[in-house]
């Protein structure tokens, strides 16, 4: 919204009286509003003050209509894309033609957020195993701010499953940014030197960051690059990459020429023939060859993509396969031991032929979980059960400070008692209290103590963190110590950013589980099904590996290997050091309690890049590892493995730094000089742009006990305890919206207008003295 800035001194009482009945209501948002929600009301802000840019004869995009409720959040980038930060109205305009504009007194308040218009765009995609590297690289221009004012940029970068970012560049007319990876310590004798940004992730899979101070007609050309997983199901893998662009983002100028690029490389990691299945873009076959693939796909185009960037394909296996890959460390490596992994692929033949499954679902009740998370949650519990088969079982445990049982035993999963299960949640199951999570994982232990001849499996969904994580995690190991033949699975879902993800990635390696994640209560539903899906297909039980006890150093991650899934083909990497059997035995135990072993041989990764293709699963294991144990050896061990291979963990802070062209320093030191006798240094220095920027730490951090016991619901952005500056900041708040509601409402202009003209002088120069204090601008700068 604006918010005006008129010198109240201008006014007459009567015209006074009349500006307070006209203004809307002023809104201060708090840090505890939706980031995302905020973030969608910015750019439809913008669209609308785009409105003032005037093209000459060329018409203006068409704004797209205004969403429901329901579909508001389209608003949010669906790839890459850069945005004007516009505070001051006045300032947008088209570089190229300016025009005459009414001038507007005022702010915007949150800046407004107006997409650029983008002139190029392309990428490159590698495929290898299950997880993708993408290179995405555009360009866009700030066609709406003048030449002669600066804004603002943010940048937003969707990413697909559990991305990643890996590197940043961005240039402009005569300077860029490049990000690097840093240990934090680094940055304490350069705090004079850095301007703190404000990085960030808008609903987990969406990151954004700020470019201070570009000139209005500059080209921006920003390059980055991610990991992100591939989805896998029934043989198939599928790859989708945001590459959706809304119309507003295309440029006016019809003779601009449009032309997309995207070149995509897959790699099986096997000797095995690929199968395309289906693609989203005309995709030109350049190569193919054994476990190999190689596509380009380039148009001109009227508009920009407006579908994501998919593919699917699946490798020709019927029966369970797999295969180990070798490597020799890269240069300069900080260990240097040599790397290995090795894989199994289910096959086709696997997908019907699961085990039988003894299932207990695990679900947070607490205050945080109110409305929408816990209703979702429910909806996905409901369609889990709907999954199971007759001769399955299953029971359900609600947790707050106390547990709640559907049933004291395990039931059969018939139509009834499904039934009575969907009732009972419906009917008893309400978000109030704090979080137990050690109390109903006791009981779920203890009814699944004497299974024999099916999967056991705990889903625990929660989006708390408590202070027992470590107990609970020890508990757990002293209860599988015991365990008969097939120990309970434990799966776990995080939801939202204040639940500790390590300790419950953790105790899903402890219990040879599945991990994942919901960063926001409309992906819970989905998450938790997937989550579901993949644990109760397990095909292949107890997987151990053999011929491994003549290898030195063995590390091996994760240290517990998991089951091997139809949902999920199973990996497992680490180090080792001396010579490396030809082959390996793997063993397991099949869904009808039979036992299997398979024999891998192993090969030389020549053009896989496993250092690449592992990095982000391992500083995760090894980062759930080092907060288990509290062992700064391994917490140094991850950093330096987040810088090498510049995979962002819980250890390294992103910073980008600014770099000029000669040219441009030159001019820049020769302009310096003439400023400098002009006006004062201080403000000189202050309107620079930073020598680097602190994008901080990109990763989730260790769960938020504060908010969790503030019931604070996930997905509501950045929690933050009151501090003594904060804390001023909210009084003055408070007192000041206060006053402006008893000064805009429609009572208090009724009682003016019965006063005389004494009091009304009086009022009138009450307002010209506090605006003479400039009290107005003070509470602005409080809340800017």
């Amino acid at each position: 919204m604006f918010i005006p800035n008129f010198p109240l001194s201008f006014f007459t009482a009567k015209e006074f009286l009349f500006l307070l009945s006209s203004l809307p209501p002023i809104k201060f948002l708090s840090s505890g509003n939706n980031m995302a929600g905020e973030f969608e009301a910015c750019v439809a802000g913008g669209l609308d003050l785009s409105k003032r840019i005037y093209y000459g004869k060329e018409l203006p995009p068409v704004p797209e209509p205004v969403m429901s409720k329901s579909k508001q959040e389209n608003y949010l980038p669906t790839a890459a894309m850069v945005y004007a930060v516009v505070s001051e109205p006045e300032a947008v305009d088209n570089p190229d033609v300016p025009s005459y504009q009414p001038y507007v007194h005022g702010r915007c308040q949150p800046p407004a957020l107006i997409p650029l218009h983008m002139y190029g765009v392309g990428m490159e995609v590698d495929c290898c195993l299950d997880y993708a590297n993408v290179s995405f690289s555009g360009k866009w221009r700030v066609h709406c701010i003048k030449t002669s004012r600066k804004c603002d940029c943010r940048i937003a970068i969707p990413m697909g499953d559990q991305g990643s970012i890996l590197g940043l560049e961005v240039d402009i007319t005569g300077k860029s940014y490049h990000s690097q990876l840093i240990i934090p310590q680094e940055t304490k004798d350069k705090q004079t030197e850095t301007k703190l940004a404000d990085g960030q992730y808008l609903k987990g899979y969406i990151y954004t960051f700020k470019i201070p101070q570009v000139i209005g007609g500059t080209t921006i050309s920003v390059k980055v690059s991610w990991s992100q997983k591939l989805d896998y199901n029934e043989g198939e893998f599928s790859l989708n990459v945001p590459f959706s662009f809304p119309a507003y983002v295309n440029p006016i100028n019809k003779k601009i020429s449009k032309r997309e690029k995207v070149l995509l490389n897959v790699n099986s990691g096997t000797e095995k023939e690929i199968i395309r299945k289906s693609n989203s873009h005309a995709l030109k076959e350049l190569r193919r060859e054994v476990g190999k693939l190689g596509f380009l796909y380039e148009a001109q185009v009227p508009t920009w993509s407006t579908s994501d960037f998919s593919f699917s394909y699946s490798v020709a296996l019927n029966d369970l396969f797999g295969g180990v890959l070798l490597q020799s460390p890269i240069l300069r490596d900080f260990d240097d031991r040599q790397m290995f992994c090795f894989y199994l692929f289910p096959g086709t033949n696997q997908i019907k032929k699961a085990f039988r499954k003894d299932v207990i679902f695990i679900i947070d009740i607490s205050g945080s979980m109110k409305e929408g998370p816990l209703d979702n949650a429910k909806t996905a519990l409901i369609s889990s059960l709907s999954k199971l088969n007759s001769e399955d079982s299953f029971n359900i445990i609600a947790f707050n400070e106390e547990s709640y049982l559907f049933s004291s035993l395990m039931e059969a999963a018939t139509k009834e008692a499904i039934s009575r299960a969907t009732q009972w949640l419906n009917d008893n199951l309400t978000a109030s209290g704090g979080t137990n999570i050690l109390v109903p994982l006791k009981q779920a232990m203890k009814l699944l103590a004497e299974t024999t001849d099916s999967i056991p499996l705990i889903l625990l969904v929660t989006d708390g963190a408590v202070e027992d994580e470590r107990d609970i995690c020890n508990f757990v190991k002293d209860c599988l110590k015991s365990a008969g033949p097939i120990s309970p699975r434990i799966c776990t879902l995080g939801i939202g950013t204040y639940c500790n993800h390590y300790f419950l990635q953790m105790l899903a390696q402890i219990g040879r589980g599945y991990f994942d994640t919901a960063y926001d209560e409309d992906s819970i539903d989905s998450r938790m099904q997937r989550l579901f899906t993949t644990a109760s297909s397990v095909v292949l039980a107890n997987i151990t590996v053999d011929s491994l006890e003549q290898v030195d150093s063995l590390e091996l991650l994760p240290f517990r290997i998991p089951d091997l899934s139809c949902g999920s083909p199973l990996v497992v990497s680490g180090r080792y050091n001396g010579n490396f059997p030809d082959s390996i035995q793997v063993n397991g135990i099949l869904p009808d309690m039979t036992n299997f072993t398979i024999e891998l041989k192993t090969r030389k990764a020549k053009d896989v890049q496993l250092d690449k293709i592992l990095a982000r699963r391992q500083i995760d294991l090894l980062t759930s590892k080092a907060w288990m144990s509290g062992s700064k050896d391994l917490e140094q061990q991850v950093a330096k493995m987040s810088i090498q291979s510049g995979v962002p963990s819980e250890y390294t802070h992103m910073v980008l730094h600014l770099t000029h062209n000669e040219e441009k320093a030159a001019a820049e030191t020769i302009l310096m000089q003439e400023v400098l006798n002009k006006i004062n240094l201080l403000k000189q220095l202050e309107s620079e742009s930073p020598k680097m920027i602190m994008l901080g730490s990109l990763g989730v951090g260790f769960g938020n006990l504060s908010a969790t016991a503030a019931n604070v619901p996930p997905g509501t952005g950045e929690f933050k305890s009151p501090e003594a500056t904060e804390l001023l900041v909210k009084a003055a708040s408070s007192c000041c919206s206060k006053m402006i509601d008893r000064l805009c409402c429609m009572c208090f202009i009724q009682t003016c207008s019965h006063m005389n003209n004494q009091c009304s002088i009086v009022l009138t120069q009450l307002c010209a003295a506090l605006a003479c204090f400039e009290c107005v601008n003070c509470c602005y700068e409080l809340f800017a």
